[in-house]
């Protein structure tokens, strides 16, 4: 049997999930480096996009939301659809990276950043993450940097090009949960043996995982193609 010793430390238990913040250096000197930064370019960023992106970080990586993704696939798969459904677009606003022409069609873009995220949820790559620092990271820079340059084309595109994107993405991600959902076994074998401190069965919290993927995760997408059709449609009807 493997040992898993994910980026956070050893899956907690309940009585002490809340406790286990990651205050290691070199993350105390990243947040330092990130708040400096902020400080000294505050005039060629968007401050609050900014520090919305630094207070998901801090809560990602630091707080005992990561130290509990390593006893909860569940937790995994939320931590991951933060990174590219609300990290990756206040980067994207906090640096203005949106007025940035970004090379390939928003097709092809929609294809890379759904395939990254599946890829990495494939069960070999997702032990790697659990078992590597540096493939954790290498995951949480390659989801996050594709989705980010996904929401600059999505930005860029007219709405309806937009909305077609985005629902493309809801399904793909939809498609991941239900295939999560209706999987006959438990398939990460990582947390085999840290669900059951939680009064869960790995097979029961890879379909817990499932089901954030296929309803709630999805219908961030929806929403964002909605709220992009109806400006598109208050626009026109203001020109009109």
């Amino acid at each position: 049997m493997s040992i898993w010793i994910p980026y956070c430390g050893e899956a907690p238990i309940p009585a002490e999930w809340w406790s286990r913040w990651n205050i290691a250096p070199e993350m105390i000197l990243v947040i330092a480096a990130l708040l400096a930064a902020i400080y000294m370019f505050h005039n060629r960023l968007r401050v609050r996009p900014a520090l919305g992106a630094l207070a998901v970080f801090v809560f990602l990586y630091v707080s005992p939301f990561c130290a509990l993704g390593s006893a909860l696939f569940t937790v995994r798969i939320v931590h991951d659809v933060i990174l590219a459904a609300l990290l990756s677009p206040l980067v994207v606003a906090a640096v203005k990276l949106e007025r940035v022409s970004i090379k390939g069609s928003l097709g092809i873009w929609t294809a890379i950043h759904a395939l990254t995220f599946w890829l990495w949820h494939a069960p070999p790559l997702y032990e790697a993450v659990m078992s590597s620092d540096a493939v954790f990271w290498l995951m949480q820079t390659s989801i996050t940097a594709s989705a980010a340059l996904w929401w600059v084309k999505v930005v860029r595109t007219p709405a309806p090009g937009a909305a077609i994107a985005l629902l493309a993405t809801m399904v793909a991600m939809g498609a991941l949960g239900a295939l999560l959902t209706f999987a006959h076994r438990a398939i990460y074998a990582p947390h085999w043996l840290t669900t059951q401190s939680w009064n869960l069965s790995p097979l029961e919290d890879q379909q817990i995982a499932g089901i954030v993927m296929w309803a709630p995760a999805s219908l961030v997408y929806l929403f964002a193609a909605l709220v992009i059709l109806y400006r598109s449609l208050g626009a026109r009807a203001v020109t009109a």
